[in-house]
Formats: structure tokens, C-alpha cells, sequence
């Protein structure tokens, strides 16, 4: 497992992440470490070690739920834990992501389910899935006051329309529309995008066209910035790890291993030990063995 090199930065001043603050690392070159978490324990984690931002992603219904796809995840699952993230971490900029149909159907209901996000869930932002189509939709929260981050490129949302998990970008007429979809976001006022499953080539051409932040994932190495799953990276999500993701550990195996061990110590009477136990004080424990014997 590689060594973490922290920027004094991010673990020195312990200053709060705002969206300018990514639009500057941009300018000045920094890559911007974002990370997916869904509950208290690793959000806090992730803030100790000085993420600049957590995603609350729709991929929680994978991840976590059991879902095959992100399409059933709704907002009422994902509050709950927005509030849990924003409970451990309150450095890194916190985004919500917001589900299948709960910003499509109109801009009202965009702009309202937006606020869930923020007033309900404590999220500082929102992700909204989609390029050109959806560009009206991201203006409409953006100048509802609702920091935007776009997501362009494989949209799992909608991947099922697009012909499902497949690359982006693999020729010029898709690169230029991509770059088009970016460049209606950007417009459209969003604070970054994220670019998902795009050819390397056509992700840098977008990040060197656009003046906001672009954050990585399954797209190369030019991105400002990237995203993974915590899960990926922890190898905890059993289905299958994505050529894209790299895996820092095996907590899966780890976790097997020490539910086994559990297991086995209570089959053979080894656990609980003497030093998990609760006693009695002396004297009550003789009343108690009194009225046994009466």
C-alpha cells in the first residue's frame, strides 16, 4: 500500500473547502482528491485525512443497498445519510448526489429536490447527471443559489438509453460532443463536472477547454482532479472492481476473515473471555446466591 502524500494545506490549517477554493486549485495546478462515503465512520475518516471533497453518490444503492442499478435509489434513503456524512466530516466540501427523476421532470422540482439536498441533507452541493440536455436544468439550481457540479460521460442514470457501460469519447464526433455537453454545463453556471468512462484524450481536450474544475474517474490522468468509490478502494463491494478504480486494500478478505474467526470462538466457547465480562460486587452477588439456595 502506498504512502499518502498530504499537503500541509489540507491537514496543517484544517481550513473549510468552498467551491472557490476548487476553482483556484484549478488555476494554480493542484488536483482536487474527491471521495465517495455514505456514513459517519469513514466521512470522518476521510476529513482526517484531508480529502478536499465528499461526494454522497447515488451509488450508495449499490454499494450498500444491493441494488443492481442507481435507477431505484431515491432521495429519502439519501438524506439520512447525508446527515451522517456531514455529522463526521466538516472540512471537505460536501456534494449531494441527486437520484433518477428527482431534477428531470422539471426545474421546479429540480430546484426543490436541490434543497432537500441542502436544507434537510446539510449538503453544501449538488451533482446532476447530464450535458446539453440537462444544462437548463443545472441553471435553473444554480441560480436558485444551489452550487451545481455537472457529470457528463458515462451517466449511470441513463446508461441503459446510451447502450449501456460503455466508454466515452472513443471517436471524434462523440469527443466533440462531449466537449459541447461540457462547454453547456460551464454556460450554464456549474462549479465543476465530473467526467466518467471518457477516453483520456477527449477528457484532457475538455479540461484544457473549460475554466471550471474537472474531476476524473475512469478518465485518465489530465482531469484536475478524481473520484472513486470508498468502496473500490477499500475492496468492499464483492460484484465486480472497475478496470478504472484502483484498489488500495482487501478489507473484504480481512473482514471474512475476522467474522470467521468470531464464529468459530463462539461455537467453541473461547469468546467471551474472562476480560468481557461484567461481575457482581461480592456482597450482592451472596444475596443473590442466598435466594438461590432458600
Amino acid at each position: 500500500m502506498g504512502s499518502l502524500d498530504l499537503s500541509e494545506n489540507s491537514i496543517t490549517e484544517r481550513k473549510k473547502v468552498t467551491v472557490a477554493d476548487l476553482s483556484k486549485m484549478k488555476t494554480q495546478g493542484q488536483r482536487i482528491v474527491m471521495l465517495t462515503s455514505y456514513d459517519y465512520p469513514t466521512s470522518i475518516i476521510a476529513d482526517d485525512v484531508g480529502v478536499d471533497s465528499i461526494l454522497v453518490g447515488d451509488s450508495y444503492g449499490m454499494v450498500v443497498l444491493g441494488y443492481d442499478t442507481t435507477i431505484p435509489v431515491t432521495i429519502e434513503e439519501l438524506i439520512p445519510v447525508c446527515q451522517a456524512v456531514k455529522r463526521g466530516a466538516s472540512h471537505p466540501l460536501l456534494i449531494g448526489d441527486m437520484p433518477f427523476l428527482s431534477f428531470q421532470v422539471s426545474e421546479e422540482d429540480a430546484i426543490r429536490n436541490a434543497g432537500r439536498f441542502i436544507k434537510e441533507g446539510r449538503m453544501e452541493a449538488v451533482k446532476i447527471e447530464g450535458g446539453k440536455e440537462m444544462a437548463h436544468i443545472a441553471k435553473a439550481v444554480a441560480n436558485a443559489g444551489i452550487p451545481v457540479l455537472g457529470h457528463i460521460g458515462l451517466t449511470p442514470q441513463t446508461a441503459t438509453l446510451h447502450g449501456g457501460y460503455r466508454i466515452q469519447g472513443k471517436n471524434a464526433r462523440s469527443g466533440n460532443g462531449l466537449i459541447d455537453d461540457a462547454k453547456s454545463l460551464e454556460d450554464a453556471g456549474v462549479f465543476g463536472i465530473v467526467l466518467e468512462m471518457i477516453t483520456e484524450e477527449v477528457a484532457r481536450a475538455i479540461t484544457e477547454t473549460v475554466s471550471v474544475p474537472t474531476i476524473g474517474i475512469g478518465s485518465g490522468r489530465y482531469c484536475d482532479g478524481q473520484v472513486l468509490v470508498l468502496h473500490d478502494i477499500l475492496g468492499l463491494y464483492p460484484r465486480f472492481v472497475p478496470k478504472f478504480a484502483k484498489r488500495y486494500t482487501d478489507l473484504a478478505s480481512s473482514i471474512r476473515g475476522a467474522v470467521k474467526e468470531y464464529a468459530s470462538e463462539v461455537r467453541l466457547g473461547i469468546f467471551p473471555e474472562e476480560k468481557h465480562v461484567f461481575k457482581m460486587d461480592n456482597s450482592e452477588r451472596d444475596k443473590l446466591e442466598a435466594r438461590q439456595k432458600s
